[in-house]
């Protein structure tokens, strides 16, 4: 059964951790329940992704004749608002369906057709069946992959105020959306309106099926059934509030030199869990993982990273923030680890990011002088891949 409490955390911790992976494997199936995937909404923020992208924005078309025309096309995040609104309109549908097939069964098994012939025992076993039935809609989460390398305050606006959560799971305060935002949200419920000028009257629709107005009404009652009275908003006016089935999830890699700033204001409304980097699961996963040199099997992956963390540790003198400049396992994530991988992404991570102020340790690995060593090309020839390798294995 899906968890009814929201999730709203930013897993952060060093390179090849396995944020994404944790998410992916672990977070998403077992503790929301989700295995559907369009209940599951994916971005990465990056210093060009906006408000619009993550709410929704006007956009040109032409079409076949040349005529251009602005159509509002979702964000990220109204698409996961829809889903879950949808979600859970969806699950009041299906628990009154099971409703009537409880009841039209019972009638059958006591030989009645009509409730006001019910006996007091009978009203009392019917409502015990009722009871059982469960109206919980599905999980829906969003996540979001990188957040502290975009303008997370630009990019929530005012859908910052929605995170602050009761612990009910629903959002202390609403927010009101503009005209174009709400359509566009009725638009990922599946839920839309329009005047019939034939028949002079509104027709009404719901997952491109016609319904009546007072059903119309009710899905959108149902959106906000759980709330007390005085908490409810008016989603017709454009009020929203993030639901309990709606689950916000992020990752940020602490070593990135070139992040946006996160005030504390906006942190301290989600929960942080640190990715340790000698996670026993991540290294089960990446256990059979080999180093190898030009053919040759040299070292467990796992192992040469254990090792070449524990040389980044002994420097930390020369080397700033030190927890955030070590990796993960799967810092590269491949089933063999090559010399191209080590030379173009792990020796260059050492180089640019971990020594790059002070190459100092790295010439004293290699039994280089300092001058010998000034440029990464100098660095990455392939006698020095085969040495920084070697020397880092008999740590």
């Amino acid at each position: 059964m899906p968890q009814y409490q929201p999730i709203q955390k930013i897993l952060f911790g060093s390179p090849g951790t396995g944020k994404s992976h944790q998410i992916d494997n672990s977070i998403i199936p077992i503790e929301l329940g989700i295995d559907d995937k369009s209940n599951v909404i994916k971005t990465v923020f990056h210093p060009e992704y906006t408000y619009g992208d993550f709410m929704g924005k006007l956009m040109p078309m032409t079409d076949a004749h040349g005529k251009v025309e602005y159509i509002f096309y979702s964000g990220h995040f109204l698409k996961a608002l829809g889903k879950a609104y949808k979600n859970i309109i969806n699950a009041n549908i299906n628990y009154e369906k099971e409703r009537a097939d409880v009841l039209r069964r019972y009638k059958t098994s006591i030989n009645k057709t009509h409730q006001n012939d019910f006996t007091d025992d009978e009203k009392t076993e019917i409502q015990t069946l009722y009871d059982a039935i469960l109206k919980t809609p599905d999980n829906v989460v969003l996540t979001i992959d990188e957040i502290n390398r975009g303008n997370s305050a630009s990019i929530f606006g005012t859908v910052f105020q929605l995170l602050d959560r009761s612990s009910e799971g629903w959002s202390s305060y609403d927010v009101m959306l503009s005209d174009l935002e709400k359509i566009a949200l009725f638009r990922e419920i599946d839920l839309s309106d329009e005047y019939d000028k034939t028949n002079r009257g509104m027709l009404y629709y719901y997952g491109g099926k016609s319904i009546s107005e007072f059903e119309y009404n009710k899905y959108i009652n149902w959106i906000y059934e759980t709330l007390e009275e005085f908490h409810k908003v008016d989603l017709k006016k454009g009020k929203i509030k993030l639901p309990p089935n709606l689950s916000l999830i992020a990752t940020m890699n602490t070593s990135d030199n070139s992040i946006y700033f996160m005030d504390s204001a906006f942190k301290r409304r989600w929960d942080w869990e640190f990715v340790e980097i000698e996670d026993e699961m991540q290294r089960e996963s990446m256990n059979e993982c080999f180093l190898q040199l030009y053919g040759e099997n040299v070292a467990l992956w796992c192992d040469f990273v254990d090792k070449l963390n524990s040389f980044i540790k002994r420097n930390y003198k020369v080397v700033r923030k030190i927890e955030d400049k070590q990796i993960g396992y799967r810092f590269i994530n491949t089933s063999v680890v090559t010399e191209v991988e080590v030379k173009n992404k792990l020796m260059f991570f050492v180089w640019d990011s971990v020594f790059s102020n002070n190459k100092k340790p790295l010439a004293e690995l290699l039994g280089l002088q300092e001058q010998e060593l000034v440029t990464f090309g100098q660095f990455t020839q392939r006698t020095q891949v085969t040495r920084f390798v070697k020397a880092i294995i008999e740590i």
